[in-house]
């Protein structure tokens, strides 16, 4: 088969390969069509992966995709194939495997070379047009490569099977099940406390990545252990992460990563899954800590989600670009005197708080930061920053913004559904965990068939790429679609299906969450339903596991298991916390049995290489010793659920009932809560405290030890039960 000699981008749906619409080069989505094209023509594959906000993504396509005479190269030796790593991160997963099994450290844009049959030869990430800083130039490299194709194949096609069998080694295999020791955690956490920079906190060197799974790792070993150091970490990388150029002073949210070692040069793209996982650290640091600064970030970060992520249908975007005007984070900067000219006789004071630098080797504006010490102490000073920061926004607004990525990511939506409704609960916030639930609601319509898309994106008239050009998404035109998208035109969506089983384990989470914070039943049920359609499209053959894709994804070169951390704990990762956690809620022993077995299968092959899979080791803790708190109030007088708010745990489920409720809930060792009067029951692992009647006694066993009580706000509750 021999695809139209011409890009065929146009009808893609993401607004990556949308901008790349207009190449010269002749791109393909992914598809079994422009495999079977390339066996045909007998050419190799060029892959390309990337994504929206990515720079250096938009670098390469600037200097080589959208030149002519680079682009003739490409299209007369390779069929070239381009994919958005947000929405195949299957593809991205399986083609990274190869590259860092090749020895680079991987990153995007992804440049691989495969055979026609999709299996990977060669490959690195950026490529200049000609040979500079060390590297080659790109057409160097396709001449090459395509000249080993003709004149080497027998090498390549031996190379080719070894890498496609290390691939299905790494990401595919089986292995025995593990014992969860109650040690695994705490040695594991005690080798990531050696890698802690005890001077600017996160992990030693630079870039600097918020790196959450690692951070949730620390907290969880502490919360068990009671291991200061470890709680001192966390807190602390947050307090300097939050304080850096790396977070929006002015706008609020967290950029992707630092690419200095004291968090303060950003690299500007702001991702919808850092800001997720962020919230939840900061929620569970101010239960902690008490500090103002974590209650600051969290209220600017969600004002920031809800203000310029949050789509017209009510989910989350998934990313703004780096970029704007063809500038990294030119949109974000600011000169002395823009400041001062927007702030008159107010700059002084503003400057008591806050920097402006200009790093060596740095040729943009000044960067806007604090030290940790000012962001602690400027918590004082609240009421009188704020206003400055929101004249700062308003001019700020006037700018020209960043693109930003529409598509809304199930499973990314899912981990900002968890912190909404978590956050929500702890503040008080009613108005966060109706975002939250209208977020959840639009997921829920994108279904199809009662099974989930991965990503989905309004049809709108037209895309604006990040050259300026528009370019129509309604024009009709015959070209293949790929093997896994479903066009809902009655919707005006494009829904890419089926959905990864990341998306079902971060949506159960945020099932559990919403429920948690509104006692509505049917995100209990919306649960099961996702746990079903995991056992029905997921799972493998011995039924102790799940696979990334589904079983009907007939265009996926390996059929990979979604172990691998990435900036978010994996698929599997999720998945045992999300069956854990509504074992936990339900009291579910068939649901135990199947989290247990998950997760000690899970254990057994994340053994083999235990920092790519911390995740698995979290999940697995909590799966170890789950935590449980049931509360019988009255709904018209809470006592006990306000206190609960106050403590977020990450091990806990919380479950309200109202006095004479006849809602059938059972607790570890065959016990069942009296609901004719108040009471809490504290429940851990397979033991539960006598019934706790006094709230403060409540507090005293939650609440972190030394530890003054909350006081800056009334924490109120947005639950509500039936009797």
């Amino acid at each position: 088969m021999t695809l139209p000699a011409h890009n065929l981008l146009f009808d893609e749906a993401s607004p990556y390969l949308q901008q790349h619409a207009n190449n010269p080069v002749h791109w393909r989505p992914w598809s079994s069509a422009a495999l079977e094209e390339a066996q045909a023509l007998d050419r190799p594959v060029l892959l390309s992966v990337g994504y929206a906000a990515c720079h250096w993504c938009h670098v390469m396509a600037h200097e080589s995709f959208e030149n002519p005479e680079i682009a003739a190269v490409m299209n007369r030796l390779f069929v070239n194939i381009k994919v958005d790593r947000e929405e195949r991160p299957e593809i991205d997963q399986t083609y990274m495997a190869a590259l860092t099994a090749m020895g680079d450290q991987g990153g995007w844009p992804l440049t691989m070379f495969l055979t026609p049959d999709a299996r990977p030869f060669w490959g690195g990430t950026y490529f200049p047009p000609q040979s500079r800083f060390g590297r080659h130039g790109f057409v160097e490299v396709l001449e090459a490569v395509a000249g080993a194709w003709r004149n080497k194949r027998a090498d390549i096609l031996n190379s080719s099977d070894n890498l496609s069998r290390h691939i299905q080694e790494k990401l595919g295999s089986s292995h025995d099940k593990a014992a969860i020791e109650k040690n695994t955690l705490p040695d594991l956490a005690e080798n990531i406390e050696q890698m802690i920079d005890r001077q600017a906190g996160g992990l030693k060197g630079a870039p600097k990545f918020p790196n959450a799974p690692f951070m949730q790792a620390l907290w969880l070993s502490f919360l068990n252990t009671g291991n200061e150091k470890q709680r001192s970490s966390v807190i602390e990388s947050l307090e300097h992460m939050l304080a850096g150029g790396i977070y929006d002073h002015i706008g609020g949210g967290l950029a992707r990563y630092a690419t200095d070692a004291e968090w303060l040069v950003p690299h500007f793209e702001k991702m919808l899954y850092d800001n997720a996982q962020l919230l939840r650290l900061a929620n569970w640091a101010y239960a902690q800590s008490n500090s103002e600064l974590f209650r600051i970030r969290i209220e600017e970060t969600i004002g920031f989600l809800l203000r310029e992520m949050r789509t017209e249908e009510g989910a989350f975007a998934s990313s703004l670009d780096a970029d704007s005007e063809g500038q990294e984070g030119l949109f974000y900067l600011w000169e002395k005197e823009d400041i001062e000219e927007v702030l008159k006789n107010d700059a002084p004071f503003f400057f008591a708080h806050h920097f402006l630098a200009r790093p060596p080797a740095w040729e943009g504006k000044p960067i806007l930061f604090q030290t940790r010490k000012q962001a602690l102490a400027a918590t004082d000073h609240l009421t009188e920053l704020t206003p400055l920061k929101q004249r700062l926004l308003a001019a700020r607004e006037k700018r020209i913004r960043p693109g930003r990525d529409d598509k809304i990511l199930t499973d990314w939506n899912g981990l900002v559904i968890s912190a909404l409704a978590e956050c929500g609960r702890s503040f008080g916030r009613c108005d966060w965990i109706k975002a939250a639930k209208q977020a959840f609601q639009h997921i829920l319509t994108t279904a199809q068939d009662g099974r989930l898309p991965h990503s989905t994106l309004e049809r709108r008239a037209s895309y604006r790429t990040h050259k300026g050009r528009s370019n129509s998404l309604n024009e009709h035109r015959n070209y293949p679609k790929t093997d896994s998208t479903f066009w809902s035109d009655a919707l005006g969506e494009k829904n890419q299906f089926p959905a990864l089983s990341s998306d079902y384990g971060a949506m159960i989470n945020a099932a559990i969450s919403l429920f948690e914070a509104t006692g509505e039943k049917t995100y209990i049920e919306n649960a099961h339903h996702f746990i079903h359609q995991l056992d029905q499209w997921y799972s493998d053959d011995s039924k102790t596991g799940y696979y990334l894709s589904a079983s009907d994804s007939l265009d996926v070169p390996v059929r990979i298991r979604g172990d691998v951390d990435e900036a978010i704990p994996s698929a599997t990762a999720q998945i045992i916390e999300a069956l854990t956690r509504l074992a936990s809620l339900t009291g579910d022993p068939d649901l135990q049995q199947k989290a247990w077995t998950v997760a000690e299968y899970a254990a057994g092959r994340a053994a083999r290489q235990s920092y790519g899979q911390i995740g698995i080791f979290t999940a697995c803790e909590l799966a170890r010793e789950p935590h449980k708190l049931v509360m019988v109030e009255h709904p018209q007088n809470y006592s006990f659920v306000p206190v609960a708010n106050r403590y977020p745990d990450p091990r806990r489920v919380d479950l309200v009932l109202p006095i004479g409720s006849q809602m059938d809930v059972s607790l570890p060792g065959n016990m069942a809560p009296v609901t004719d009067k108040a009471g809490a029951y504290l429940c851990t692992g397979q033991s539960c405290r006598p019934v706790i009647t006094d709230p403060d006694l409540l507090e005293s066993i939650l609440k972190p030890v030394s530890r003054d009580l909350r006081t800056s706000f009334e924490i109120k509750t947005c639950i509500k039960t039936k009797a």
